[in-house]
């Protein structure tokens, strides 16, 4: 409030609460959105926290991906992350450890609307992956209705519904050597560069600009941009997202949440110390 003389201003009109930051209003809409092709901005969440996972929700971003596989949470941190990131329309994306129906089946029914797979080396791992993912008599995934997927029971249409989002990680050289088989499978809906596997596969460790390095993106782009799937890859900056935009990436993870706390802190300190 404004401030008369050292007193509040009682007569003023009181400062209306912040609303929620809601770029793509809710997780259906979000991926719609990156199925369409349009550019969608996010980040990885390996601290393990919920919180952190609402904050970045809170901040604007359309998805938050919890990392199962080299962060700190598990899969009990998924369903508190969707309803967190969900409060602000975000959708909570996951990647799992593994491919595997039970890990795939355990966040599907937390409410994950997607999930990345990592370390896939063929498009026949991809397409067994890829039964995980619906009911019977199409895929093998369990169904249940006492979960968040279903509303704890209250909305068994979802049991109807499309499957979640297929994020598929393109950072072994046998996934490399598919991408086009991979990327021509229905039900695959991202071609996704893990840039730091990929770089070591393709044995240029760490060296983005690297002639290997640069096919291989160039491939992959052209392989999603030929069967109509969007390509996503992991940028440590904005402006370094800012040019694989230019590229043809539409799904643009930035950092993680430690990092993005820790370049705050670092730009804190060069500033000030």
């Amino acid at each position: 409030m404004a401030r008369v003389s050292g007193q509040e201003d009682l007569t003023m009109t009181p400062v209306q609460p912040m609303t929620p930051v809601q770029r793509g209003g809710d997780a259906t809409s979000v991926v719609a959105r990156i199925l369409s092709g349009e550019r969608t901005i996010g980040t990885f969440a390996g601290l393990g926290s919920t919180t952190a996972i609402e904050v970045l929700a809170a901040a604007g971003l359309d998805w938050v991906l919890v990392d199962l596989e080299h962060g700190g949470g598990d899969e009990s941190q998924v369903g508190d992350a969707v309803a967190a990131a969900g409060a602000y329309g975000a959708a909570t994306l996951v990647r799992v450890e593994s491919a595997e129906r039970i890990r795939i089946g355990r966040v599907l029914d937390a409410g994950a609307a997607g999930v990345m797979l990592p370390r896939i080396a063929s498009a026949e791992q991809v397409e067994e992956s890829l039964k995980h993912f619906s009911y019977p008599p199409l895929g093998d995934r369990g169904v249940a209705t006492y979960n968040r997927s279903v509303r704890w029971g209250l909305d068994k249409a979802a049991l109807e519904a499309d499957p979640a989002l297929v994020i598929v990680q393109i950072e072994t050289l046998g996934a490399l050597d598919q991408v086009e088989r991979i990327a021509a499978i229905p039900g695959v809906d991202v071609l996704f560069i893990g840039p730091l596997d990929l770089s070591y596969a393709l044995g240029t460790p760490l060296d983005f600009s690297s002639e290997p390095f640069k096919a291989a993106v160039d491939r992959v782009i052209k392989a999603a941009k030929d069967h109509g799937k969007s390509a996503g890859i992991l940028s440590a900056t904005t402006d370094i997202a800012a040019g694989r935009a230019e590229e043809g990436f539409t799904f643009l993870p930035v950092g993680s949440d430690a990092t993005l706390l820790v370049d705050a802190a670092r730009g804190i300190i060069s500033t000030l110390a």
